[in-house]
């Protein structure tokens, strides 16, 4: 029994690739034919998966009416962290640990590309609270174009608690605030790192700004104040990644 959906075409080849013992069956559009969909196709029948090809109109219900691409995986519920999985994780870091915490990111948009760039940017793992914040979701895995397979994400019931842990680890908590009166240039991101970056429109909460170590802001030149949270982590996680490899 499929207990979520996952569509878009780098979201399925991502998932069979790397965690298709999930899929239960894959439903294709029956008038698509291209090398990307028979290389989904090809990685599925390879893993004994299901394979049903359904009219565009299956799709657009099944994927709630979003940019499918012609492709829908059906999938048993992946495996989520917890706060008590952290330990374990930091204890297998072999390196410095870069981790990214998201104080309340409620758009899966947002919080699929913070886990694109968390990917490319190496990320050991993301943290975010449990509540009133985006979770894994079919939107946030295509937007993450396949991010979400590969960077462990922890949704954690204390975000405050959290933090606590990862400084009795002797990780330094920076967080992201237009007010800072520290430059994320002027910062030294090469140890043990959390960056930690607030919601949109509101930012940081006061328990989590407390918790940080040092706050930063990003130099604006133009003619706005402030960036997107997506791309302000972006910005922050490749300061951090030029530091490190300087």
């Amino acid at each position: 029994m499929a207990d979520q959906v996952i569509f878009g075409l780098h979201a399925v080849h991502s998932l069979l690739q790397y965690n298709g013992k999930l899929v239960v069956e894959l439903q294709v559009a029956d008038q698509r034919r291209d090398s990307r969909l028979a290389e989904i196709v090809a990685l599925a029948e390879n893993s004994g998966i299901a394979v049903r090809q359904v009219s565009r109109e299956v799709l657009d219900s099944g994927s709630s009416g979003a940019r499918h691409q012609g492709v829908l995986a059906l999938c048993k519920q992946s495996p989520s962290y917890h706060e008590k999985d952290l330990p374990y994780l930091l204890d297998a870091v072999e390196t410095a640990p870069l981790l990214l915490i998201l104080d309340g990111v409620t758009d899966p948009h947002n919080l699929g590309a913070c886990l694109r760039s968390a990917d490319a940017a190496g990320v050991h793992a993301v943290i975010a609270p449990k509540d009133k914040a985006a979770g894994l979701n079919a939107t946030v895995r295509k937007v993450a174009c396949g991010a979400a397979e590969h960077v462990p994400f922890f949704q954690v019931t204390n975000l405050a608690r959290t933090l606590r842990l990862l400084q009795a680890r002797g990780i330094w908590l920076v967080g992201a605030a237009g007010e800072a009166q520290s430059t994320l240039h002027q910062a030294d991101l090469k140890g043990p790192l959390g960056l930690v970056m607030g919601s949109e429109g509101k930012g940081m909460r006061r328990l989590t700004r407390e918790h940080c170590d040092l706050l930063v802001n990003i130099p604006m030149h133009g003619s706005v104040s402030s960036l997107n949270v997506s791309v302000a982590t972006g910005v922050c996680l490749f300061e951090a990644v030029r530091q490190r490899h300087a």
